[in-house]
């Protein structure tokens, strides 16, 4: 019965990860930050005032302020790490390519390197890179979540696997069908969460669009 209900409960989560990774996690994260904001901005006060927790004005007022830049840094922070990240890789690219053909000069290194940098880092803005990421990520995530749910529910595995330390991954080598649905999965998740991206855009488009056409004929 346990692992009846830790495979439905897998495919459950790894469902919404796989298909709605894209939205769970920008939901998610910002949330969680706020909350940690809050907290800790609380707990600041009530450490400095000695009163208890959240018994002041103050202590509501630092909470919340605190949550609201935490949670704003949260939403923001995945998108900054993957363009300072791309920015560091264009940076090693561009040394590394001066490097290789022969460049000795410490400041022209440097230069491409932050151009190559400056580059990448651009592209992956224009390019939305880092929500592609996190849809991939999260469909990975997910299809490995349900899978090794499926196989909880058909008796493949057991509960005491997964807590032993073996992955969904580990499982898999033994039957390539595993791998079939697995990717099959991961392939879906994407294709599901890029479709469902695109309709919320047309539909705050079309929303905006259509309060746009309001506005000018009541003009």
């Amino acid at each position: 019965m346990k692992d009846v209900i830790v495979g439905i409960v897998a495919i459950l989560v790894g469902a919404l990860f796989c298909f709605r990774g894209w939205l769970a996690m920008r939901l998610v994260i910002p949330i969680w930050g706020a909350f940690a904001g809050f907290v800790l901005g609380a707990g600041v006060i009530q450490g400095w005032t000695g009163d208890g927790f959240l018994s002041t004005t103050l202590s509501w007022v630092v909470g919340i302020v605190v949550g609201l830049v935490f949670g704003v840094l949260a939403y923001l922070y995945y998108e900054v790490s993957v363009i300072v990240a791309m920015a560091f890789i264009g940076f090693a690219i561009g040394v590394g390519v001066m490097s290789a053909i022969g460049v000795t000069w410490s400041w022209v290194l440097v230069i491409v390197g932050i151009a190559v940098g400056l580059v990448l880092a651009w592209f992956s803005i224009i390019s939305d890179l880092p929500t592609g990421l996190l849809m991939a990520l999260t469909a990975l995530g997910g299809a490995s979540a349900i899978t090794g749910g499926v196989m909880l529910l058909v008796n493949r595995v057991n509960v005491d696997d997964f807590a032993n330390g073996t992955t969904t991954k580990d499982l898999l080598k033994d039957n390539p069908w595993w791998y079939v649905l697995y990717i099959g999965l991961v392939i879906a998740g994407v294709g599901a969460q890029i479709v469902f991206r695109e309709k919320i855009e047309r539909s705050l488009r079309d929303t905006w669009t259509d309060q746009g056409g309001r506005h000018i004929r009541s003009a």
